[in-house]
């Protein structure tokens, strides 16, 4: 099974790194609406919530059909945004999927991240069931055969008393209490969401709820545009009294029902338990034997300054400040092993190279590149790539030029690259992942800080700029990133080559800031 999953891994990986290029190309890697699938699910339940408050003022239990059909009828309101609140319940469901498949091909799903795989897969079967019901609450002849199928499979099961399935077949009306339950469960469900939201990013440091504006506001404005230009219609009213035909299904909600018609409801099940069983068991699946998995960071508390930066860069508050105990005054960082997932970030953000995952720290990394020089030997013409392992610059060597891997672009600490300048290196291009993907959330930006922006354990001065380049490329982007290394390599022997020293002393110590553990960063 470990073997399949694997397989399938690879190919989703794949197909996304496609799918990545390409819209990377149509709307630049920081609107791709790929990569912020997740935050689009927001974007959905906001637009659905506030679509849906205006319907519900119309909605009548009494008559559904009726009150769905005056709706429809009003031009300049109930008709679009009733069409809205239907076409963006379907943006719901894709993108939760995608969102799925993203964690899923990146292997983000075990460890530290098993409760955001199952957390989100619970929000994704309570949107689905939320949407179901809205569905139903229409009573045309789609709603009648969702409700039906749906009663079918449940009179397999020994829950009711007498088959619920016979209140959609015959000469008798639905009792009202059938569709003021799927009003409740319409309305409370949202309120199911909003749970499982909160518990799917609590683990997270920042929550990055919403997409950026443009691709808000350019996702509100598309659909909504459709929505009036392409308003939804209604089949024919539910009669209970003859079976229902040719039916117009919404893909995203009754894909199922073609299928389950044709067989005994226990294969639905069966294949539903399947399903289900295999996505829930995707975290066990997809965790490394014990040899394999990369161990938590730790802390070498006689180089801990109390900073507190590696504090602030953990995406995943994993770190904590708790006071000294070791005779010194101040407080001292701690890693929390359990929500750890080994990202290395707190290794980039140490001056004194005193936290990081074994073998990774900040004086791993220096001893590592000193390997590299002396067995790579790049010249004064030359450039090194600094390649993510995740990103478009994988093996030992990247369009014609070195490579020297890191697990994460944000794992990087900024000694390594002035090593390599004073070294006498031509010049050093980080590749990292796009700053919208990275695996490890915010390590591009928190690399970017350093380099750029003074962010501890910042690039120092002294180390000439234009030695030093970051790119971005996503997995599938490896012309373009090849093309963007023959470029600097043209301005680097414009440049000319620099002059390495002999011996290169790095500082490992800094200054403690004064700052307070509660203060957020930027």
């Amino acid at each position: 099974m470990r073997r399949l999953i694997g397989v399938a891994r690879r190919l989703t990986r794949a197909g996304l790194a496609r799918l990545d290029r390409a819209f990377n190309g149509l709307y630049t890697a920081r609107f791709n609406p790929i990569y912020h699938s997740g935050a689009l699910v927001v974007v959905s339940l906001v637009v659905l919530l506030v679509s849906g408050l205006y319907l519900l003022l119309f909605y009548r239990i009494g008559a559904p059909y009726a009150s769905v059909e005056g709706l429809a009828d009003q031009a300049w309101a109930g008709r679009w945004i009733r069409s809205l609140h239907r076409y963006v319940s379907d943006l719901a469901i894709v993108a939760a999927l995608v969102h799925a498949l993203r964690m899923f091909a990146q292997g983000r799903s075990w460890g530290p991240r098993a409760l955001a795989w199952v957390s989100g897969l619970a929000l994704l079967f309570v949107l689905y069931v939320c949407g179901w019901t809205g569905y139903v609450m229409v009573w045309d002849a789609q709603a009648h055969v969702l409700a039906a199928e749906g009663a079918r499979l449940f009179d397999v099961l020994p829950i009711f008393s007498e088959p619920i399935g016979r209140a959609f077949v015959g000469d008798q009306p639905v009792p009202a209490a059938f569709f003021f339950l799927n009003l409740f469960a319409h309305v409370a469900l949202p309120v199911g969401v909003a749970l499982i939201l909160w518990i799917h990013v609590s683990r997270l440091a920042r929550t990055y709820l919403l997409p950026p504006r443009p691709l808000l506001w350019m996702t509100v404005g598309l659909f909504t545009a459709v929505a009036v230009l392409w308003p939804v219609g209604m089949d024919a009213p539910a009669d209970l009294r003859r079976l229902p035909g040719v039916v117009s299904l919404d893909i995203a909600y009754g894909f199922w029902v073609p299928w389950a018609r044709t067989v005994h409801p226990a294969w639905v099940w069966a294949a539903f338990l399947v399903v289900a069983g295999l996505t829930l068991a995707v975290p066990l699946l997809q965790r490394p034997r014990p040899e394999k998995r990369p161990p938590p960071s730790v802390v070498e508390e006689r180089f801990c300054t109390g900073c507190e930066q590696c504090y602030h860069d953990c995406p995943y508050e994993a770190i904590r400040m708790v006071p000294r105990t070791d005779g010194r005054e101040g407080w001292v960082a701690r890693v929390e092993p359990t929500k750890c997932v080994s990202c290395g970030i707190c290794a980039g953000s140490c001056a004194p190279m005193g936290v990081g995952p074994p073998e990774r720290t900040g004086r791993d990394q220096l001893a590592g590149v000193r390997d590299f020089l002396d067995r790579e030997r790049p010249g004064p013409e030359d450039v090194v790539v600094v390649g993510c392992t995740q990103g478009a610059a994988v093996g030992p060597r990247f369009a014609g030029a070195p490579v020297l891997p890191v697990s994460c672009a944000g794992s990087l600490h900024t000694s390594v690259l002035e090593y390599l300048v004073r070294a006498g290196v031509g010049g050093v291009l980080v590749a990292s992942c796009p700053s919208r993907d990275c695996w490890n959330r915010e390590g591009v930006i928190w690399l970017h800080a350093r380099v750029n922006d003074g962010r501890e354990a910042e690039l120092r001065s002294r180390v000439d700029r234009r030695r030093v380049r970051l790119a971005h490329a996503a997995e599938g982007e490896a012309d373009r990133l090849a093309a963007e290394v023959r470029s600097y390599r043209a301005e680097v022997l414009l440049m000319g080559g620099g002059e390495g020293e002999e011996r290169i002393e790095i500082d490992t110590l800094c200054e403690v800031p004064v700052v307070s553990i509660g203060e957020v960063t930027k």
